[in-house]
């Protein structure tokens, strides 16, 4: 039985996803079905309240759920809820002339082995462009980032969902109702 007025925002990912009474990791129910239709209706830092359609509510690692395709922002206006990918194109660019400059003076001889690994011990990052479409890394939020020109949306998380008090001073994960088409 379908809820009246139930228009899903997302579904779930592929492989289902773990459901939690509260906001805790302690607190698991039943878990979510893979590609459910549910509808995002909170949010506490990383942690997403969702309904299904037949009224059932549950707490979710919202940066896990995977939005459904809206019709596009009014003409003009900017994409609402969007992220500027800019800031974290240059954590990776920086991360990787790190990285460079640490493999040169090892290659050079002004670095061995030991003080190499010293050097980029922190070091994480990771880029793959494929044409207009780039996935990249965000080691400060612990999730892969999906960009399509000026529109960035969180496409996978590896870490456990932050609480708000976690997230406070951070850059907040906002989703955009776009999915990328798999290429």
């Amino acid at each position: 039985m379908t809820m009246p007025g139930f228009h899903p925002t997302h579904i779930v990912p592929p492989d289902g996803l773990p459901a939690f009474r509260t906001p805790d990791p302690a607190r698991p129910t039943v878990p979510l079905d893979p590609l459910l239709p549910v509808q995002l209706v909170g949010r506490r830092g990383d942690w997403g309240r969702i309904v299904c359609a037949n009224g059932w509510a549950a707490w979710v690692d919202g940066r896990l759920l995977v939005a459904v395709p809206q019709a596009p922002p009014l003409a003009g206006a900017p994409p609402a809820g969007t992220t500027d990918p800019r800031p974290l194109l240059a954590r990776a660019e920086e991360a990787l002339a790190r990285y460079r400059a640490a493999a040169e003076d090892l290659a050079a001889g002004r670095l061995d082995g030991a003080s190499f690994g010293e050097r980029t011990r922190d070091l994480r990052t990771g880029v793959v462009v494929d044409g207009e479409r780039l996935w990249v890394y965000d080691a400060e939020h612990e999730r892969w980032a999906y960009c399509e020109g000026a529109r960035l949306t969180t496409y996978a998380a590896t870490g456990e969902p932050a609480a708000d008090s976690e997230t406070e001073g951070r850059e907040a994960t906002r989703l955009v109702p776009h999915t990328p088409d798999g290429r």
